[in-house]
């Protein structure tokens, strides 16, 4: 029996947006003449991987409870790409500190509103198609959040290969969830490993690692305060300026001491017995960080590139990738 999903207003949804994207940075710079990070490029069809990430947020939640997380210097083009998206909450980091400041920024505005929802976290910078099964599974991961709020839970997505750039994930037993959507423990996390502890994960059944998360928020707070309590007094110091004109100088000040922690590897792969996995099917999921992932991803959907292909080409240096580019375009 699937679980009912929770209602819309208990639950808040953060899309990622503040990474650079330097290793793609090769192709974009042939193709735009300019550097712009890989999630605001539209790769493929008439919309950034940004402005279909918010939109799948907004459909899981709602805009008045979609909060963005993104670089300052690209407030521009934030901006921009958001004209007709509202949103609830835009967060500039005056720098970029990685993936864990990047979650419990938004987190600790959250906590000071409110303390009992329930968070979707999304990641916009990798590519998911199609949509409706994807948005299906979030709402299932949602609901078994809500059912066990002790837990973080991760969606993991079958390997197609050996890749060493992703987080890997090891289930344990069954926890609960319906018979379409069974929620898992997680008995390891291996992220970005080496050729031979890939091989292994991979010959094991292990899952990779989307980093879309749904968790309730104070779960969340407790895992932050655990490995990272110089970072979460600093987010704990901000809560009285939210919503004030001091808020941006206070954000500001809390940035010049913020440390630097990845989430995955210096939180879920520390605390693997907080968090869950449920697995995403019927999903091609990919992070395009690298060109040939993009031409890979295209050449399966069937769809024309929104960039010239010689770009693909170009950005490989002096490797002879020309052919090889074509080969993989040539069935789209």
């Amino acid at each position: 029996m699937t679980v009912p999903h929770p209602a819309k207003g208990h639950v808040w949804s953060i899309v990622l947006a503040g990474g650079e994207g330097e290793r793609v940075k090769p192709l974009i710079l042939q193709w735009l003449g300019r550097h712009l990070p890989k999630q605001y490029c539209t790769f493929v069809g008439n919309r950034s991987m940004f402005q279909h990430t918010v939109e799948r947020a907004t459909t899981l939640t709602s805009p008045e409870r979609t909060m963005v997380v993104a670089a300052l210097h690209h407030h521009s083009e934030v901006s921009s790409q958001l004209r007709g998206r509202p949103i609830g909450k835009l967060f500039l980091q005056p720098t970029n500190c990685d993936t864990a400041a990047g979650i419990f920024l938004p987190l600790a505005y959250l906590r000071a509103r409110d303390p009992h929802a329930i968070v979707v976290i999304l990641p916009s910078d990798h590519f998911i198609y199609p949509e409706p099964p994807f948005l299906e599974t979030v709402r299932q991961a949602m609901a078994s959040a809500d059912a066990m709020p002790a837990r973080m839970l991760l969606l993991g997505v079958q390997p197609d290969g050996l890749e060493t750039d992703y987080g890997w994930i090891q289930r344990g037993s069954q926890l609960n969830g319906s018979p379409n959507y069974p929620v898992h423990a997680v008995a390891s996390f291996l992220e970005k490993p080496g050729a031979a502890q890939a091989d292994a994960a991979l010959r094991t059944g292990g899952l990779w690692n989307t980093l879309v998360l749904t968790a309730t928020v104070e779960s969340l707070w407790q895992a932050g305060c655990t490995c990272f309590p110089d970072m979460m007094s600093l987010f704990e110091r901000l809560m009285p300026a939210w919503d004030t004109p001091d808020e941006a100088s206070w954000l500001a000040a809390a940035y010049r001491t913020m440390p630097v922690y990845n989430f995955s590897s210096h939180l879920l792969q520390r605390l693997p017995d907080q968090v869950a996995v449920m697995e995403l099917t019927g999903v091609l999921w990919s992070d395009w960080g690298k060109p040939e992932r993009i031409a890979d991803t295209i050449r399966r959907i069937g769809k024309t590139p929104a960039f010239p292909l010689h770009c693909l080409d170009r950005s490989r240096g002096p490797r002879p990738y020309a052919q090889t580019a074509a080969q993989v375009l040539a069935s789209a």
